[in-house]
């Protein structure tokens, strides 16, 4: 029988999202003779070196590739600081038993109050709840603290959810608030269109202007 030639694949070093970078896979492999480089891969920065880089050199390469994909990309790992203390406390006070690495407001997020990605710690809140009382952010952000833990609904989501006392509550008020969001958009929409419609027949009926003598040339001094 014929030999299968083993050929080993490149060191992998998986690092977790912190509060300054992103999740991080280091892989460093032999091929690699003179280049560095990194690209994204979702959420995850993958950092290729030589596998000739040693410390102290391999770190601050690591670092100087970081800091550059991070500058192209900011957004990915950017956190509001104070959204962060007040997401680890929350966390401290109701025993959750998980550690967020960054909260930050976001614009995309119309038809839900918050999300989160449990392989990074990340939790990213609509920023329309800037507008909420503080209770009904904390429950919104209790609510995610426990997606990091159970990213399901089932019981145990539920249980950590709802250490927070005032989570029903939450939610009637966040159905009421949306409600009313809903209703100021069609509001908006509404006189737009109206707006669009008295302004239609002016423009159908204004007369087209004849040319004017000159029009088309070029302007003299004189």
């Amino acid at each position: 029988m014929p030999r299968r030639r083993h050929v080993s694949g490149p060191a992998v070093e998986r690092r977790e999202a912190t509060e300054r970078w992103p999740a991080l896979e280091i892989r460093s492999s032999a091929r690699r003779k003179k280049t560095a480089t990194a690209w994204w891969e979702g959420a995850t920065l993958v950092v290729a070196l030589p596998g000739h880089v040693r410390e102290p050199e391999r770190s601050e390469l690591v670092a100087w590739l970081v800091e550059r994909a991070a500058r192209r990309r900011p957004s990915l790992h950017r956190s509001d600081p104070e959204l962060l203390a007040r997401a680890r406390a929350l966390a401290e006070r109701y025993l959750l038993d998980v550690e967020p690495t960054a909260v930050r407001f976001v614009t995309n997020q119309r038809r839900r109050w918050g999300s989160c990605t449990p392989e990074t710690g990340v939790i990213r809140l609509s920023e329309r709840l800037r507008a909420t009382p503080d209770w009904v952010l904390d429950c919104v952000l209790v609510h995610e603290l426990a997606h990091l833990a159970h990213p399901d609904h089932g019981a145990a989501f539920s249980e950590l959810a709802h250490r927070h006392p005032r989570q029903d509550e939450a939610t009637r008020y966040l159905e009421g608030y949306q409600l009313g969001l809903d209703v100021a958009d069609e509001e908006r929409k509404s006189a737009s269109e109206a707006l669009a419609a008295e302004q239609a027949p002016a423009q159908a009926t204004r007369r087209p202007q004849s040319p004017r003598a000159g029009d088309g040339e070029l302007p003299t001094l004189f």
